[in-house]
């Protein structure tokens, strides 16, 4: 809870106190928000309906306020109720920030989840098998695209990928978002290239990881001592020396995870995801403030949400956390 409001307080300070800090005015603030050629009335109108008129702390307090108890917002003659919990109207569309997150999140949700399954998946077994066999031909070449995994960047593989599967070998067709109620298939479809890429991106830093911890607990006595009792090979390795090695990992996937569900911004783009990651990357272009305080409380949710979940699974995974 802490750690959400210095976020909304950094985030709310970074657009509204410094710029006043750099001697931009109210005024100047509001004309953002109006079309060309504003009235003096125009400009005084839009500081009061969007609280610039005021003091940075009480309009911080305005929109925390809101968050917990909702607010009534007046746009002109009219006045909109924003139900709990409430981050405020669009100051570019006035439209409700949390019901256009919602809309959103479905698309996130759904590239994270398949994404992290494969990822994970892909990239534990990959680093397993490769120090099973260190200094093997599969050790080599897995550790070889392991590393162009982690040095390319996203928008390279994605454009990429694009190019190769969508435009050169019509494998993937390129279509708007599916959701799952109304067709799986469809569904999976449109997800698998971003899925697939977004997953090259992670696992390889997955393998690579597990295999340097692998390698470091199958040269612990403990292995040796559970080798000797005549315990079966896969038994040592998946209970007793993967156990021990997924404590990084475990650690690695919270973080991936919580950003990648706040909003995967380049693939979303790449791959004209409408999901909340475009939704940021619009709200940013527009100085938007309640939208991206919108999307910057989520993302921080998330990852404060991912890392409780990571401390408990330490002492599911581990024995040796449990005992200290």
């Amino acid at each position: 809870m802490v750690l959400l409001l210095i976020v909304s307080a950094v985030t709310f300070g970074i657009f509204f106190l410094l710029p006043k800090l750099a001697g931009q005015s109210t005024d100047q603030l509001a004309q953002q928000y109006i079309g060309k050629a504003p009235t003096p009335a125009d400009i005084a109108a839009v500081k009061k309906n969007l609280g610039l008129d005021k003091p940075v702390y009480e309009q911080y307090w305005d929109f925390l306020k809101g968050i917990f108890v909702g607010v009534d917002y007046k746009f002109g003659p009219e006045a909109a109720q924003c139900h709990v919990p409430c981050f405020g109207y669009s100051f570019k569309t006035h439209i409700e920030v949390w019901p256009e997150i919602q809309s959103r999140l479905p698309v996130t949700l759904s590239l994270a989840a398949g994404a992290a399954v494969l990822w994970v998946v892909s990239g534990v077994a990959t680093g397993v098998l490769s120090a099973l066999r260190p200094g093997s031909l599969f050790d080599r070449m897995a550790m070889g695209v392991a590393l162009a995994g982690v040095s390319l960047p996203m928008f390279f593989t994605g454009a990429l990928a694009l190019a190769l599967f969508t435009y050169q070998w019509p494998i993937f067709e390129r279509s708007d978002y599916i959701y799952l109620t109304d067709d799986p298939f469809g569904w999976a479809r449109t997800l698998v290239l971003p899925w697939v890429t977004l997953a090259f991106l992670y696992s390889a830093l997955y393998a690579r990881l597990t295999r340097a911890g692998m390698l470091e607990t199958l040269s612990e006595d403990y292995i040796r001592t559970a080798r000797a009792k005549g315990l079966r090979e896969r038994k040592v390795v998946v209970r007793h020396g993967l156990r021990a090695a997924l404590t990084p990992i475990i650690t690695v996937f919270g973080m991936d995870l919580g950003l990648l569900l706040g909003g995967a911004l380049i693939t979303e783009q790449v791959f004209s995801l409408k999901g909340v990651g475009a939704f940021a990357v619009e709200a940013i272009n527009a100085n938007d403030l309640p939208n991206i305080l919108g999307v910057t409380l989520l993302a921080a949710f998330f990852i404060v949400m991912c890392n409780l979940v990571v401390d408990v699974l330490y002492a599911a995974v581990d024995p040796r956390v449990r005992l200290s």
